[in-house]
């Protein structure tokens, strides 16, 4: 049977923390097009995926030892009379809160806080943001983005690939490099390394982000929104000024600035539901008032509205939604046990998140009739299958669909 994006045919869940096998790996996003294939976690012989093994290896890890070479890291950057001796990006989470207020007032440093806003702030996400800034007392630097730019490269994002996150993904991890040129500022910390969450358990063995993440060479290389970096100059007038702040800097541009980009979370032992508490401790941080549509969470990624549409059509492409997300971290954390999570995935997965669609749309020019006849061009054939005029998965973790 045909599948797009080079996913498994075979689909197949982890015993342990309910992840599928079609759950892509974390990838560069400036090189994303429609034909390209994805990698996926790895799930072995014994239904065991990568990010339970490493979830059993990370409680084996020494973090006293590491957080003494954190200490070193930071001895070296200190800054003096004020200079600003490390970047946190962020837009007021909760990671970005945890990340800078810990490296501030229980290590010394003095962050400079960099925010790449969300394409549509929620109420509450940007009432977080102030609080952020406000109670951490953090010094902030904010892109003013064009909007123009922002609507053209998300509306081509979805029609292209179905990615309704991903200039916000770009501009969130590439402005602060620019910010950390300008500024000449060689330190910029993340909070925990997405590989935890199904790349190969080899990428979490340094708390450095490879530089061919972050560097490129050649524009012909480049694709924004799924479309080539030349079709965007000549259909829309966008130079390299204009896209530059979506783009790394070019490996000239980087030049023997010493850059590095590093994950705390290498060093620490970063648990989300901690990092939440922490959060509304010291940076007063709120959940959303209410339950989050497609999961059963209230706290997480919650700052910008099409946060929710970005869930929903990983379900689409992938088979698996937000709840399955959350769920699989949780008992990675052995917060949930498996037969709480396959009931929360069985009540909320691939619930259609409705309450900001109709704003998204409207904001982006996409018709609804538009948006549903392209989603369903990114539905696999062997994930998905048309029965008296619905959609229904063939496969999922609870055994209930139609191929089971």
């Amino acid at each position: 049977m045909k599948t797009l994006f080079g996913l498994p045919k075979k689909v197949i869940f982890c015993k342990k923390s309910l992840i599928s096998n079609q759950r892509p790996n974390s990838s560069i996003e400036f090189r994303h097009r429609f034909n390209s294939l994805k990698k996926t976690i790895n799930i072995d012989k014994n239904s065991i995926s990568d990010a339970w093994k490493y979830s059993r290896k990370k409680k084996k890890i020494d973090f006293n030892y590491r957080e003494k070479q954190l200490l070193k890291l930071l001895k070296l950057h200190r800054g003096k009379h004020g200079k600003y001796d490390c970047i946190v990006p962020g837009s007021g989470g909760k990671d970005s809160c945890y990340a800078s207020y810990i490296l501030k007032y229980k290590y010394g440093m003095n962050p400079l806080t960099v925010t790449w806003p969300p394409i549509m702030y929620t109420n509450y996400g940007y009432k977080n943001f102030l609080n952020w800034i406000k109670y951490g007392k953090f010094k902030n630097i904010s892109a003013k983005r064009n909007e123009r730019e922002t609507k053209i490269l998300t509306k081509l994002a979805i029609l292209n690939l179905m990615h309704p996150f991903q200039s916000f993904i770009l501009g969130q991890k590439n402005f602060p490099i620019r910010i950390a040129l300008k500024y000449k500022i060689p330190l910029i910390f993340y909070g925990e390394n997405e590989a935890e969450h199904g790349n190969p358990i080899s990428d979490n063995n340094t708390s450095l982000k490879s530089k061919s993440q972050y560097t490129f060479e050649n524009l012909n290389d480049v694709y924004l929104g799924g479309v080539s970096y030349r079709e965007l100059n000549k259909r829309y007038n966008f130079d390299y000024n204009n896209l530059k702040n979506y783009l790394p800097p070019k490996k000239d541009e980087l030049g023997s600035f010493p850059l590095e980009i590093h994950y705390l979370g290498y060093y620490l032992n970063w648990i989300p539901q901690e990092t939440y508490y922490y959060s509304v401790e010291n940076c007063n941080f709120q959940p959303r008032p209410f339950r989050t549509q497609g999961t059963y969470s209230k706290y997480n990624s919650i700052d910008d509205k099409i946060d929710d549409l970005h869930f929903y059509t990983l379900f689409t492409k992938f088979g698996i939604g937000r709840a399955t997300y959350d769920v699989s971290q949780e008992l990675r954390n052995d917060h949930l046990t498996i037969e709480e999570g396959k009931k929360l995935i069985a009540k909320y997965d691939g619930e259609f998140p409705s309450r900001y669609f109709d704003e998204i749309l409207k904001y982006l020019n996409i018709t609804k009739k538009n948006f549903f006849i392209t989603l369903d061009k990114f539905r696999s054939p062997h994930l998905w299958k048309k029965r008296n005029g619905n959609w229904y998965l063939r496969h999922n973790v609870n055994k209930t669909g139609l191929d089971d």
